[in-house]
């Protein structure tokens, strides 16, 4: 009788891109059309991937809901996400796809420059596939989603999810994905994009603090609960209905700039399902955030709540 009434622990679902990050960084300034010397690593990452394996490190029961290749990179993916704790029954394996891949392009200072991303095995995640998992997102506590899901694998969790009344967090992560969002925005409870993301969704110029305000409470105008706008080496601004602000940058030694905006996403999304204020949650991001930059790798290993807190922005 006992055991009938223990509460379920909660889980978050999350569902997009996984695969093998390359990166390069240059020690020198870049010279086009010429080899450059620096350092060149290779990890697992994808948004998705990157947001649920923050999540685990934070101690969330999360669920990966992705597809990857049946090649050595796709073995890697799964076999780095099981050692951290993330649940990937419900990955899917290709034999027709390879595993997403990314490569990316970093200056002197750690900033991208550039970067190409392969993602051709994100069209085996299809409305059917969503649908048939379907009582997975129903009792989650939360979804969070990246835009390298196909407009109507999205259109399909967002319907869902909104249906059974799960909160959806939905991270754009480039300018050329973010367009696919800006229909759903009155359904999505939280948002997280980077400046150049912020202005597809917006349709605004973003030049300082006070316009990325600005930007965050038009999304709230349209129909978000939460609006995050990451601004890299400025911190971070928010807005709901009720409050907005801007966050400062945590000084940090700044290492490599990829994953942090995925760190945020998963801190700020542990602290709202924890009932953290948001004031405090989006600080818990910065710290995040300001870990992972100075990380080489695209997540950071050491990741703990103990951590976040002792980095924490007061």
């Amino acid at each position: 009788m006992m055991s009938e009434e223990l509460e379920e622990p909660g889980y978050v679902v999350v569902i997009g891109a996984a695969g093998v990050d390359s990166k390069g960084r240059a020690n020198v300034p870049l010279t086009l059309g010429s080899s450059t010397p620096g350092q060149v690593r290779v990890s697992v990452g994808g948004t998705a991937r990157n947001v649920a394996d923050n999540l685990a490190r934070l101690g969330v029961d999360v669920v990966l809901l992705t597809a990857v290749g049946d090649d050595d990179s796709g073995k890697q993916v799964l076999e780095n996400a099981a050692e951290v704790g993330i649940d990937i029954d419900y990955v899917i394996v290709s034999p027709d796809h390879r595993t997403s891949a990314y490569l990316a392009l970093l200056n002197e200072k750690g900033d991208l420059v550039m970067s190409v991303d392969d993602m051709s095995v994100m069209t085996c995640l299809t409305p059917p596939v969503i649908n048939e998992q379907r009582d997975l997102i129903k009792e989650a506590d939360m979804v969070v989603v990246d835009a390298n899901l196909s407009k109507e694998t999205l259109a399909t969790v967002v319907r869902i999810a909104s249906r059974y009344k799960v909160p959806i967090c939905a991270d754009p992560a480039s300018t050329l994905l973010a367009p696919k969002l800006k229909p759903l925005l009155p359904k999505l409870f939280m948002v997280t994009p980077n400046v150049p993301e912020a202005k597809v969704l917006c349709g605004c110029s973003i030049d300082d603090e006070a316009q990325a305000i600005t930007a965050a409470r038009q999304l709230v105008n349209a129909g978000v609960d939460i609006a995050l706008i990451t601004l890299a080496e400025e911190g971070v601004v928010y807005a709901t209905a009720d409050a907005s602000g801007h966050v400062p940058a945590v000084v940090t030694q700044f290492v490599d700039s990829t994953g942090a905006s995925d760190a945020l996403t998963a801190a700020v999304v542990f602290g709202l399902l924890n009932d953290i204020p948001i004031d405090e949650a989006v600080r818990l991001g910065a710290s995040a955030a300001a870990l992972t930059l100075s990380c080489a790798d695209t997540v950071c290993v050491d990741l703990s709540l103990e951590l976040l807190y002792d980095h924490l922005m007061i």
